[in-house]
């Protein structure tokens, strides 16, 4: 009878982040014995510099912001400051707290053995780290993503800042110069606008967030230039950057005008790459410099390996990365495994007002060529809207001509609490003629979601 491999582990994750981590303690709560392996810091982007450090500075910005604006309550706020250290101060609590961040003894409190330093494939089985070698049955990869240097003329003659880096300062910038208009890009700008920092925003598109809805984009820009002051530059193209005094040069190309601007400092936003430089050949596990190949099911072209998170696409937000590592330590071990279902995760934008969306969105349906009826109530229609003083925002319901709830987009204050409502609508499959039957309390914002669904009920 043929002896069985013996290995180190049953286990090894490579990276910690939101992906890495879920699997690992998955894996080692099914009894498993784990190793959790990172070369960067341990938690991951989340948690110590993507978004937990985000939201606790976009609270405090938030906060202020609201303040300043108190005179219309007949509150005096006008001479309200800050204390950009003791802000910062609070961003470093709150990750302390989280417990996850640059914290080795967290996973290893649960069992799981850990090492840092970066991983190396030398055979399917077998692994480098730290001149050591080790062996497990199975592997699961979740590495992320890295910044890669972006493709501007002259920019390795200048200083500039990625999301990992923009806290890093300890001052704020007197002006800023963001590239690209994601999510974090949007947050960032407003976070800086709100302290003082006259803040510019390029986007290729011809609205800002391309991934939502054309409303979206125009709402939050309006607000982000007429409450903060940011300049939107849309369908414009950063073609070079230069040194000039102790800032840069900016030179862009709106339409067919080019022009110059000189800042501070200048962040890009994108540029994300997959972090896939552990020598994956000897592996056999299939690779693009877009990620790496996975099937429904998140296993590799080698049957023992699977991938999470962000190292399969760059694209791929915290909460999809924590599916997918929960979905890959159960699809490891199963005799029937599952597909990972992204579909109800919400897509988050903690500005204020805040964004939120789940299921499809117009874009969406419009790719796919569906029939649909779709409803959009300004939250000026509710009463919850004078009261607060707020109107900039709404509620958009997409349902099929049968009034099936497909999706939802909200942009309101508290869009990231309000969008559970239609979260859960589209998992137990209810019609839009069913939320507007459905209570809604007097004066909330959550009226205008049942406001929507009566005008497709």
């Amino acid at each position: 009878m043929a002896q069985k491999h013996k290995f180190d582990y049953d286990l090894i994750v490579i990276g910690s982040g939101a992906a890495g981590s879920t699997a690992a303690l998955a894996a080692t709560k099914k009894g498993k014995k784990v190793a959790l392996i990172d070369g960067d810091v341990f938690g991951g982007e989340s948690a110590n510099w993507g978004d937990v450090p985000s939201m606790a500075l976009l609270e405090a910005t938030n906060l202020f912001t609201s303040a300043r604006h108190g005179s219309r309550f007949g509150l005096r706020s006008a001479t309200l400051g800050y204390n950009y250290p003791a802000i910062l101060a609070w961003r470093d609590k709150a990750i302390k707290r989280g417990g996850s961040a640059d914290n080795r003894k967290f996973y290893e409190s649960a069992g799981i053995t850990t090492y840092a330093s970066n991983a190396y494939f030398l055979t399917p089985h077998e692994i480098s780290v730290n001149r050591t070698h080790l062996t497990a049955d199975k592997f699961v990869i979740a590495t992320g993503t890295h910044f890669a240097s972006p493709d501007t003329y002259g920019i390795e003659t200048v200083k500039y800042h990625t999301l990992r880096t923009i806290f890093d300062t300890k001052r704020i910038p007197r002006n800023l110069f963001i590239v690209g208009s994601g999510p974090e890009a949007i947050e960032d700008a407003s976070i800086f606008a709100a302290l003082g920092s006259k803040v510019y925003i390029s986007e290729k598109a011809v609205h800002i967030l391309p991934d939502f809805d054309q409303e979206v984009g125009a709402l939050l820009a309006d607000y982000l230039h007429e409450a903060l002051g940011v300049n939107i530059l849309t369908q414009t193209q950063v073609s070079e950057v230069a040194p000039k005094g102790v800032g840069t040069n900016i030179t862009y190309t709106r339409g067919a005008v080019s022009r110059n601007v000189q800042v501070d400092s200048v962040l890009y936003s994108e540029n994300r790459t997959p972090t896939v430089d552990l020598g994956l050949e000897n592996a056999a596990v299939e690779y693009t410099m877009a990620g790496i190949s996975v099937d429904d099911h998140l296993r590799t072209s080698a049957r023992h390996i699977y991938a999470a998170g962000s190292v399969t696409s760059p694209n791929v937000g915290t909460q999809v990365a924590m599916l997918q590592g929960r979905s890959a330590a159960f699809n490891l071990y199963s005799k029937s495994p599952s597909n990972p279902d992204q579909s109800l995760i919400p897509r988050l934008i903690h500005t204020n007002p805040g964004v939120a969306s789940v299921g499809l969105s117009g874009i969406d349906c419009l790719k796919r060529d569906l029939a649909i009826n779709s409803a959009v109530v300004p939250l000026s229609q509710i009463p919850r809207s004078n009261t607060s003083d707020f109107t900039k925002g709404f509620v958009k319901l997409i349902a099929d001509k049968k009034g099936q709830l497909l999706g939802g987009t909200i942009v309101a204050p508290h869009a990231s609490e309000m969008i559970q409502e239609i979260t859960l609508a589209l998992a137990q499959n209810l019609s839009a003629a069913e939320i507007a039957r459905l209570p809604h309390g007097f004066l909330s914002w959550s009226e205008a979601i049942r406001a929507a669904a009566s005008k497709l009920a």
